[in-house]
C-alpha cells in the first residue's frame, strides 16, 4: 500500500525515454524493449566484440547486449545506472541477457562471473559498483557463483567517459590485480563490465585473471559502443 501511495504521486517513469510506466511495464517501457539497438551477439561466436580482442588477449567468448551510441536510449540506459543510482536497471538488463546466454555452450563452461572492479575511494563516492545487479542478476538466470572479491582495482581514476580513448587507455594495464588461492586455478571466469569502448579496461582485467594458473576468460557486458 505505501509503495502505491507512492506509485500515485511520484509515478515511476521509463529510465530509457522518461515516459510514465503502466502497471505491467518494469523499469524499461514496452516502446523502448522493442526500438533499442540488440546486438545479437550471443547468436554468433565470432561477433564483432570477439573479433575486437583478436591479437589482444586469448578469450574464449566476448558479447554484449546492446549497442551504445550517443544521445541514445542505451546511452541513457547507463548515465542513470552509472550515475543516477538506479540499480535496477543493472538487474533488468542482467536478467533480459542471461535468457539469451543460458543455452551457450560456451557460457555452460563458466565457473564464475567476475565484475569489473571500482577503486575502494570510487565506491565509497559512487556508493554501488554499476555492474554488481547485472552479475547477481546474470548469477541466478545462469546458476553460476558471483565472486566480486577475485580481482582488484589499485589505482584510482577519475571518470572515463570525460577522457579521451588515447587518456583511457594510459597506465590501464597495471591498474588491476588478482587475489586468488589454489582453489581459483583452471577456472573459466565470466568477466562483466557495463560498456566496450576501446576494450581497454577488459584487456587489463583480462591480463590480471590470467596470472592465475590455467585461467580461461570470457566476456559479457551491458552494451557496445557502435558508430
Amino acid at each position: 500500500m505505501f509503495k502505491n501511495s507512492i506509485n500515485l504521486f511520484f509515478p515511476p517513469v521509463c529510465a530509457g525515454c522518461h515516459s510514465f510506466l503502466v502497471s505491467n511495464e518494469n523499469v524499461i517501457c514496452t516502446l523502448c524493449r522493442h526500438t533499442i539497438p540488440l546486438t545479437n551477439h550471443h547468436l554468433n561466436p565470432e561477433n564483432e566484440a570477439f573479433i575486437k580482442f583478436y591479437g589482444r588477449i586469448s578469450i574464449e567468448y566476448a558479447s554484449a547486449l546492446l549497442y551504445f551510441h550517443k544521445k541514445g536510449i542505451v546511452q541513457e540506459l547507463i548515465h542513470n545506472l552509472k550515475y543516477k543510482g538506479q540499480e535496477e536497471i543493472g538487474t533488468v538488463l542482467g536478467e533480459w541477457y542471461a535468457e539469451d546466454l543460458k543455452n551457450s555452450t560456451i557460457i555452460q563452461s563458466v565457473d564464475e562471473i567476475i565484475p569489473v572492479p571500482l577503486h575502494k575511494r570510487k565506491l565509497r563516492e559512487r556508493g554501488y559498483n554499476q555492474v554488481t545487479n547485472f552479475g547477481n542478476a546474470l548469477s541466478n538466470g545462469l546458476n553460476l557463483p558471483y565472486n566480486p572479491n577475485i580481482l582488484v582495482r589499485n589505482i584510482y581514476s577519475k571518470t572515463q567517459s570525460k577522457k579521451n580513448l588515447l587518456s583511457r587507455s594510459e597506465g590501464i594495464e597495471t591498474t588491476f590485480d588478482v587475489s586468488y588461492t589454489e582453489k581459483d586455478h583452471n577456472k573459466h571466469f565470466l568477466l562483466i563490465d557495463d560498456v566496450i569502448t576501446t576494450g581497454s579496461t577488459l584487456e587489463a582485467c583480462s591480463h590480471a585473471l590470467m596470472k592465475i594458473p590455467g585461467a580461461k576468460i570470457s566476456i559479457v557486458c551491458m552494451a557496445m559502443a557502435h558508430s
